[in-house]
């Protein structure tokens, strides 16, 4: 069996990819190939530089092109596209080139707080707006549509009535680092036994 090859797609900090990276670092069956970011000055560039995994930095404007996308990753055989804290609509052309081959990460239990604009800490400032009991994450195909696509899987923890937004963060982040990495390897293996 040839390998899965994954790019992994990021506009922050990083902690997701670094997860990701360390989880899949010597693993039998599935490679990191590149990450890809929009942010020149996201810390994900230096940490995977300094990972050893190559970097791709593009202009918002390069990254609107699905076709340049579709051409960046056909060159390096890339059979997933993981998005992992990407900050930018993925173009219609590239998504219908990677039909349920593009996975993201969203910090809601799906189909709450999605959409256009809620990510990060305008989805946990909604959920404690609300007064949600739980929340949690969502794993999803991406399709054309913000936060619509095919659910993998989700994960949820409880939201205490004296929660903050730092500690809603921290429950958050400790639900991605446990389960993301693991929910994509069984995600592409599974497609492609």
């Amino acid at each position: 069996m040839n390998k899965v090859r994954l790019a992994l797609f990021a506009s922050g900090s990083g902690s997701n990819v670094m997860n990701i990276l360390n989880y899949f670092k010597g693993h039998q069956h599935v490679e990191i190939v590149f990450v890809l970011t929009n942010n020149p000055h996201a810390l994900v560039v230096e940490k995977a530089q300094a990972f050893g995994v190559r970097v791709d930095v593009l202009s918002n404007e390069i990254v609107e092109n699905g076709a340049i996308l579709s051409t960046i990753c056909g060159a390096a055989s890339i059979d997933y596209i993981i998005l992992a804290g990407y900050l930018r609509k993925i173009p219609v052309d590239f998504i219908h080139n990677y039909p349920q081959k593009i996975i993201n990460i969203h910090p809601s239990l799906l189909p709450n707080f999605g959409g256009k604009g809620m990510y990060g800490d305008h989805v946990h400032r909604a959920v404690l707006a609300q007064k949600e009991p739980k929340t949690g994450i969502s794993i999803h195909f991406v399709n054309e549509e913000f936060d619509k696509g095919e659910l993998i899987a989700q994960f949820s923890c409880s939201v205490a009535e004296e929660e903050t937004l730092e500690s809603l963060k921290d429950k958050i982040h400790s639900l991605e680092q446990a389960n993301f990495p693991k929910i994509i390897e069984q995600t592409v293996l599974k497609k492609e036994i």
